[in-house]
């Protein structure tokens, strides 16, 4: 083949490195975006954070049309439609160009080349108060100040073990082992290797010294409070709680009603949890009424010691949205509610006026332009949250116009919702409502749920409407909290339950829907 130049004319779009930020941090979630404005304020010294009070340019916000929406919507709460102002249009819709190519290599903040002080140069956020701890007003503790205050396991055994004559070496043993518990108060690991992890492999002779240790301090330790701590499975867990019935003169317990108990802990746990009644009966020589007895007795127990103590802060969820009623509802007497976003989780940043001030007076020249690019950076920084917090702002109110009911009737009034019935109504792309409603929760007047919870399939119904799948698995709740423990629902007879509810719903879609809200089979459930 001959070789030759031609030219060929193609279009492709590319990603600029402000719309590859705003789509960044349209998708973090709160504890993600804080640790990246963190980030930034180390990086970058045009940005700075501030809890002033002190007043603030809008960026181009628009005032209430009347004083009633003045009062219903916060600054806080406003769309920021106008926040980007000239060059924030390519970030108006940041995910229709999802799969094109990224553009160059390094970032290019530079901007429009000018250093002076820009309008949107001022502090955003600023209308969000500051959080008042010691309000003197406010009779309910902070969630936060009261996982802090919470003892945790480790911290309730120590507690315990001060009051323990022990020597200086069983002591350091029982430290070790409380250290070593997880979260539900067993010990997974061997004592030979914690042995070994602490005097290496060679040393048999320590080793054995610190495995004599460690048993003596698992003793100790499973004499502790809760009952249960310091197993080294479920079975031993089960077994220490029923030792300890068994040893209670005070127990109302049937003494051989525990016994049964224990040996049915001997047996593999497959059978207990199968409630194979007949072949237990066998293997432990008892009578069936007495095998359902001693089952019932360890279904009381607990099968993870440390649940209590389980460390609440890790699972505190802050809300990026705050939805609450009205007070007054709409022509046809339907509730209405407001929608503003979370002042707690917005950061309130501003450009450092002095350091900008500081580079309007410099000369050019190449630290300068450099000096430029940060400056620029900022801006786009400030600029691409306020877009990320419009667009969470505008999807939560799509969705709480479409599932008014559920916040007035509950699950039940579900209405089938998917990403694109929003994405259409908004002019967003799809992957933007998905990016938007993946990690962000709403606090609601009836719980906090994330923004996803919100979408469901719809099912058929006689009538040729559709039914949420959320509304069929609170259906299918209901049902089964409503059933006879003798004779459970099946999922043949839940499936006819809701046909008789004009709900097109097979037995199969019916054991998904039971399965995902952690709903035993029906001959798991039934009573002993």
């Amino acid at each position: 083949m001959k070789p030759g130049l031609s030219l060929r004319v193609s279009q492709h779009l590319s990603l600029t490195p402000q719309l590859q930020q705003s789509i960044r941090l349209l998708q973090l979630s709160t504890l993600e975006l804080s640790q990246e404005v963190e980030q930034m304020l180390d990086e970058n010294p045009f940005l700075e954070r501030t809890a002033d009070e002190a007043p603030r340019e809008e960026f181009g916000l628009e005032a209430a049309d009347t004083p009633a929406q003045a009062d219903d919507y916060s600054a806080d709460d406003a769309l920021f439609s106008g926040a980007a102002s000239a060059g924030n249009t390519s970030a108006e819709n940041p995910n229709d160009a999802e799969t094109a190519s990224a553009g160059a290599d390094e970032p290019d903040w530079s901007g429009d080349g000018t250093v002076e002080m820009a309008p949107n140069d001022a502090e955003w956020g600023g209308d969000a108060p500051a959080r008042n701890r010691n309000d003197a007003e406010g009779d309910e503790a902070d969630a936060t100040e009261l996982a802090r205050s919470h003892e945790s396991l480790t911290a309730f055994l120590h507690r315990q073990a001060l009051a323990l004559r022990l020597s200086e070496l069983d002591r350091a043993a029982l430290r070790f082992l409380i250290e070593s518990l997880n979260d539900d108060g067993y010990l997974e690991e061997p004592l030979e290797e914690l042995a070994i992890g602490l005097a290496g492999p060679d040393d048999l002779e320590q080793i054995e010294e610190l495995v004599h240790r460690f048993t003596v301090a698992q003793h100790l330790l499973q004499s502790l409070e809760p009952v249960g701590v310091g197993a080294r499975g479920l079975a031993e867990c089960l077994t220490l709680q029923l030792k300890a019935l068994a040893a209670d003169e005070d127990s109302e317990i049937d003494p051989d009603t525990v016994q049964t108990a224990l040996r049915i802990c001997q047996q593999p746990l497959e059978m207990l949890a199968r409630r194979d009644i007949r072949r237990l009966t066998q293997l432990c020589g008892d009578g069936e009424e007495r095998t359902r007895a001693a089952m019932a007795l360890i279904a009381r127990l607990e099968p993870r010691p440390g649940r209590r103590f389980a460390d609440v802060e890790r699972n505190i969820i802050v809300p990026d949205v705050i939805v609450r009623k009205s007070g007054r509802a709409n022509g046809g007497g339907q509730q209405n509610f407001i929608v503003q976003l979370n002042p707690d989780v917005m950061p309130r940043l501003r450009v450092h006026d002095i350091y900008a001030g500081a580079l309007r007076g410099h000369k050019g020249g190449e630290g300068h332009q450099g000096m430029q690019q940060r400056l620029q950076e900022a801006r786009w920084f400030i600029k691409n949250i306020q877009q990320r917090f419009d667009t969470i702002l505008r999807v939560s109110r799509a969705i709480v116009e479409r599932q008014k009911n559920f916040f007035t009737h509950g699950e039940l009034a579900m209405r089938p919702l998917v990403l694109r019935d929003i994405a259409d109504e908004l002019g967003l792309h799809e992957s933007t409502i998905s990016r938007v409603t993946t990690a962000k929760y709403m606090a609601t007047p009836i719980g906090t749920y994330e923004l996803k919870y919100f979408f469901g399939s719809g099912l058929g119904t006689e009538t040729g409407g559709n039914a949420s799948s959320t509304a069929v698995r609170a259906l299918i709740k209901q049902f089964v909290a409503a059933e006879s423990p003798a004779k459970p629902l099946s999922d043949s007879q839940i499936a006819e339950m809701l046909k008789e509810q004009g709900i097109e719903c097979a037995r199969r879609t019916v054991a998904k829907y039971r399965e995902a809200l952690k709903i035993a089979p029906a001959n798991l459930r039934k009573a002993l």
